[in-house]
This record gives structure tokens, sequence and C-alpha cells, in this order.
């Protein structure tokens, strides 16, 4: 039966979707096959999630003439015995659209273009109730040329498979196909693909969210965890801190026999982990975020931005540390800008207090261990190292969502 062509919206022109899937295929080598029945499978999902109880929904897909439909397919069936409406077309209906229909034949209703570009913008709502959690996923592909992984997360139809870059993977873990990973959801943007996904492995987050798994006074908030800092894959800092005086954080988060943190360590890779007990008297959180090493003294300047930390001639190297990551960390968990001095140093006394610092116009940078400021890590990482693949689909997205998909 010949059908009337359907009004497309203006602006809309699927054949746009071809081409960016074409110059995917030419530039990327993902073939356009693979990706269209991708693109097909996820619309497919997101109209039957969107219309409950409709089981046979189908795409019809022109290669050639670069063409789209979407067809909800009923069955004919006698006025009377007309039960579900998702999947059956009552006879009198069916006759309306074609005369010759009988009991029992199949009709193809097609999707309007408006419904169908609704559709293929993409639903992120289960994905953004999810954002800044922890989700465990599979690797199902790994980028020979640049060490970026596929990740697919989610189960049944709220599945999505996100670019795990080899920027936020924990620097000397080994990923491989098959294997499964805890990644953090860094941010969760709308998009016309669906929804954009950016997840993570060094970020402080996920230490957060892998000890809340871990540690029930954490879950049932007696113990909170204050900061944090880290540097991915060497060693992290944790300052926590007891609403209840009976329960010691510390031991809370390391668990019998340290079973706690090292469940944490394992899925980290080996990543060592300082965990201190929070103190509101920043001299004693100071001193403490210093640890292994021992402190003599703190000094803390009135506007508590700055102090200097005096320690044992032995402890100086320890209190620095490799490279001066301990007192990197340390600067990161206090958010306080640290100068450590050796006991016997002749200028122990100098430039104290230090003279405030010039007003400047600019706001002042937010502490980047402060959890609700933390949380902004945006997709344009990929971008800044370099990723042409991410540029590329940016691209492809700017393309899809320019496109009108509304009368």
């Amino acid at each position: 039966m010949k059908r009337k062509k359907q009004k497309e919206p203006v602006g809309m022109n699927i054949a746009e979707i071809f081409n960016a899937l074409e110059m995917l295929e030419t530039e990327r080598g993902i073939p356009k096959d693979f990706m269209l029945e991708k693109i097909t499978q996820a619309i497919i999902a997101a109209y039957k999630k969107d219309h409950p109880g409709t089981d046979n929904v189908e795409i019809d897909s022109d290669d050639e003439n670069k063409t789209l439909r979407m067809f909800v397919v009923k069955k004919v069936v006698e006025d009377e015995d007309y039960k579900d409406p998702g999947n059956e077309i009552p006879l009198e209906e069916a006759k309306k659209i074609y005369a010759r229909y009988e009991p029992g034949d199949e009709v193809n209703l097609q999707v309007d273009n408006v419904e169908f570009g609704r559709i293929a913008a993409g639903n992120d709502d289960e994905f953004n109730s999810k954002q800044h959690e922890v989700l465990t996923g599979t690797v199902i592909r790994i980028d020979p040329r640049n060490g970026n992984a596929t990740v697919r997360i989610g189960a049944g139809t709220e599945t999505a498979e996100v670019m795990l870059a080899q920027s936020e993977q924990i620097p000397g873990e080994r990923v491989v196909e098959g294997m499964l990973l805890k990644v953090y959801i860094v941010s969760v943007n709308k998009s016309t693909r669906g929804p954009q996904i950016l997840i993570s492995r060094t970020h402080p987050g996920l230490v957060r969210r892998l000890f809340e798994l871990e540690v029930p006074e954490l879950y049932d908030g007696t113990v909170e965890i204050k900061s944090i800092s880290r540097e991915a894959g060497s060693r992290s800092k944790l300052a926590v801190w007891s609403t209840d005086e009976n329960v010691d954080p510390v031991g809370a988060c390391v668990g019998p026999k340290g079973q706690r943190v090292a469940n944490v360590v394992a899925e980290l890779r080996g990543e060592k982990i300082d965990i201190i007990k929070y103190d509101e008297d920043p001299a004693q959180f100071i001193s403490a975020a210093l640890s292994p090493a021992s402190v003599s003294e703190v000094r803390v300047s009135p506007d508590g931005r700055f102090c200097r930390a005096i320690v044992p001639d032995g402890q100086l190297s320890l209190a620095i540390g490799r490279e001066g990551q301990n007192a990197r960390l340390a600067a990161k968990l206090t958010g306080c800008k640290i100068d450590i001095k050796a006991a016997s140093a002749d200028d122990i006394d100098e430039d104290w207090p230090p003279a405030p610092p010039p007003r400047e116009n600019k706001p002042e940078e937010e502490n980047p261990v402060d959890f609700e400021a933390d949380e902004e890590r945006s997709g344009d990482s990929d971008a800044e190292n370099g990723n042409a693949d991410a540029d590329f689909m940016k691209e492809f997205d700017k393309l899809m969502t320019e496109m009108d998909w509304e009368d």
C-alpha cells in the first residue's frame, strides 16, 4: 500500500545524520552500519520506555536515500476484541487506513517526525540522578591509538556506552576488554544522541564514594569526610570527623584488621591512603595533615590562609615528601598554604607573620578540596588533552543540536 509522505519539520534533515556517520567512518574507522545500529537500538529503547506496553517498534533505514522512519507495528483485531492499545488496532480504525485490512493483519503506523525527533533527542533523566555517584561498568573496547576505553554502564534499557579517557584512568592501571571498573559520574549533559556522560577514575569523588560503600558509619552520617586531596595512582589523604564522640572516625574508615581501607586500596590499584582526624583547630589539623611526619609547631596567619610548620631536622624530608607530594596533599586537604621549616633553620622567624596579599579584582579561587565546588569537572578535559575523538563527537553533537525537530 502506498503511503502518503509525511511532512518533515522545517530544517530537519536526516541526511545530515548519515553524512556525520560517514565522516566518522572515514576519519575514525568506526563502521557506519555499526553506529547506525546502535542509534536505532537506542531510539527504539527510548520509545518503548516512553510508551509502556508497546512491544513492536521498527526503524526503516534507507542508506541510499538517507532516510530514517520509525513504525509501531500493531495487529488488527475485531472491535469487540480490542484490549491492548500498545500492540493492537481495532478493525474499524484499521479500515480507515486501508479498506482491505482484515483481523490478523499487521499495520505499520509511522511515528510522526516531531515525536521521532523528540525520542532521538534522548532522555538523560536516569543518568542525571546518578551524577556524582559510582557505577560499575564493563570495558568493551580499547582504542589502541590513544588508550581511551569504552565502558558500558547501567542495566536493562538504562545503559550507555561511555568513553573513559586515558587522562581519567589511574596512572599505571592496565585496562583490558571485559574487565569490570568502578567509575565516578562527574557530569551528565543532554544531547541529541542521548546523555553525554563524563566518567573518571582519577576524581577525588571516587575515593569518597568508595569509602561510603565500605563504611556504614559514613552511610548513616555518624562519620563525615570533611575533605579529600588526591594524586591518583599515588596517594590520597582524607580528613574524617565523627558526630559521635564514642566513635573513632579513623578506626571506622580503616575497619577491622584494616579490611575496609584495604578494599578501597585494591579498587584503586594500590594507591596509598592516609586517613587523619579532622580538627577545628587549624594548627592541629595542619599538623595531622602532614603525617607521617612529626610536627613540633604550627604557626597560622590571622586570616587562616597561610601557615608555617616547624618540624624536627630529621623529619623535614618526610614532611615535604617525595617531589613535594606530602606537602602538596596537606595544603589541598587543609586549604592552607604551608611553609615547612626545619627547627634548626636560621630563617625560621623571617617574614612571619606574612604580609596580607594585595587585593585583586578577580574572585578568590575556590578551595579545590571543597566537594560542593570540586564536582565541576567538565567534558572539556578531553579537548584540553588533544583528544581528537572527543572533539569530533562534540562537533557531531553540535550538528544534531542545530537541527530543528519542531514544526
